[in-house]
């Protein structure tokens, strides 16, 4: 087919779709369109990984659960994307911006232009691409035919494995037989207890010896029974997570977003993987917003509305309004129930992701000090320098031998 034709029929599946659509031939871009002005494409941090996908047709889905949908035809390849089932908050697009190294005065209206993007299912993209590959490759596939692309489950592999979690489950032979007592209540409980306490260290422990389980039988097919234990799970452990102080709005739209991902997988492996990334994402949120060993209501409110505004500069005002509270008795209480200041706590927490941004990103330390809300690099450099003892490139260097 001629590049007018195929460009013809990008131009109609993106004004169909509302989400940007892309040509690249022999793995170089030659066309890109899209209704709104995103000011970068979101493609940027994932393209890499995309122009691997080399199926008639597959997809890939980023850490945060948007999705990119891509046809192979000769030399040309068609990306369609990004689109997500639910909306994402405006933390998670603040650091999509940080990664496409979107500059601090248009972050804004980046995020604003990925808010106004058009939320489709995945299936719906997969139809349209069926639609695609039918014209440019004269092959008819159907949504069961489409191979899983599970680089991001061999990710998920290599995170697990270099925190050494190991879950063993016991065999089950014979589906059929008479359903057993079940034996996971004690498991599920201990469990559940590490995520609302937000300890992802006794986690981390109990798992590299935990011990066999035998779920209750969901179903008699061994993939449909892993996705029913996994729905389960994914439910039992968001609620842990809202009751150890999650925000309820993020730990359920989060328990969305993990289940319809685990009905896309294929194999036995990448929802073991996905389950173990699961309930360790929920933990260590939970850790981030519990303050002291019996957190009050207050305590998880403000380290919620932190932890949402972590881009933006130290404003006690705006945080003591939040909590329909004057700022002198806000900082009074929190000072009494933490022995740390309001401004100490907020400065912590914005070291603690500048150390993650500085380990697992290879963005310069200037866009990550603009990206948490300082003034300057420099004063960033104070700051980070006081709560670790070492200068942002000093850590980064450190932890990226």
């Amino acid at each position: 087919m001629k590049y007018e034709d195929i460009r013809y029929l990008c131009l109609t599946i993106g004004n169909l779709a509302g989400i940007p659509i892309r040509i690249y031939k022999d793995n170089k871009p030659i066309f890109y369109y899209s209704l709104i002005n995103l000011f970068k494409d979101p493609i940027i941090p994932y393209e890499e990984k995309i122009l691997k996908i080399n199926d008639h047709i597959g997809y890939f889905i980023t850490p945060k659960f948007h999705y990119y949908g891509v046809v192979n035809s000769k030399n040309y390849k068609i990306v369609l994307g990004p689109s997500k089932q639910l909306r994402s908050s405006k933390n998670d697009l603040a650091e999509l911006a940080f990664e496409c190294a979107v500059s601090k005065d248009e972050t804004e209206n980046f995020i604003s232009a990925m808010e106004t993007l058009v939320p489709l299912p995945l299936n719906s993209v997969l139809q349209m691409l069926c639609c695609l590959n039918l014209v440019l490759n004269n092959e008819k596939l159907s949504l069961t035919d489409i191979t899983i692309y599970e680089k991001e489950q061999t990710r998920l592999l290599e995170e697990i494995t270099t925190k050494q979690v190991e879950m063993h489950y016991e065999e089950n032979d014979d589906l059929y037989k008479d359903n057993e007592v079940h034996n996971t209540f004690a498991l599920e409980q201990t469990i559940m207890g590490f995520v609302r306490q937000g300890d992802t260290i006794a986690l981390n422990e109990w798992l590299k010896n935990a011990p066999a389980v035998r779920s209750g039988i969901l179903s008699s097919e061994t993939l449909r029974q892993l996705k029913n234990t996994f729905i389960v799970t994914t439910t039992l452990v968001s609620r842990a997570a809202i009751r150890g102080g999650m925000d309820i709005n993020d730990a359920l739209s989060l328990s969305d977003a993990y289940i319809q991902k685990s009905e896309l997988l294929s194999s036995i492996e990448s929802i073991e993987n996905l389950q173990f990334h699961m309930i360790f994402d929920y933990t260590e949120r939970v850790k981030k917003v519990r303050i002291g060993k019996t957190p009050t209501k207050l305590l998880t409110d403000i380290a919620n509305y932190v932890h949402k505004h972590l881009s933006e500069p130290v404003d006690i005002e705006a945080l003591s309004k939040a909590m329909f509270i004057s700022r002198t008795h806000l900082a009074v209480k929190f000072k009494k129930e933490t022995d740390m200041t309001l401004t100490y706590f907020v400065l912590k927490e914005k070291v603690e992701e500048g150390k993650r941004l500085l380990k697992y990103t290879d963005r310069p330390i200037s866009a990550i000090a603009a990206y948490l809300g300082f003034s300057s690099q420099s004063h960033f450099t104070n700051v980070f320098k006081k709560y670790t003892g070492s200068s942002p490139n000093e850590y980064r260097l450190k932890h990226n031998k």
